[in-house]
């Protein structure tokens, strides 16, 4: 949810987008373990599920506007985060059939 977060506190807020192949030619992202990333990812969804737990039903229609102007509602982009997150797993599994990493 990132900036998408900001809908909780402002009116249908414009949230920041990024170049996400130049974030990941950043020294930090090629050189890094692989575990500082997974653990700030960990501690991203634990922070998530609580706020997610600790908001009403009427929230997920709040809206936030995405940098081409789309206005999207939070109920929208969580299933849209779901979504991604399982085709990035299925990517990774795919991957690893594939090279039969154990």
């Amino acid at each position: 949810m990132s900036g998408r977060g900001t809908a909780l506190t402002e009116a249908e807020p414009t949230i920041k987008g990024y170049n996400a192949a130049a974030w990941a030619e950043l020294s930090d992202a090629r050189t890094a373990p692989i575990e500082s990333s997974l653990a700030l990812f960990e501690a991203l969804h634990r922070r998530w599920v609580s706020l997610l737990r600790s908001i009403k039903g009427e929230d997920f229609t709040r809206t936030f506007r995405r940098p081409d102007s789309q206005v999207v509602t939070l109920d929208r982009a969580l299933q849209t985060y779901a979504w991604h997150g399982r085709h990035h797993v299925a990517h990774i599994t795919s991957l690893h059939e594939r090279m039969g990493w154990a």
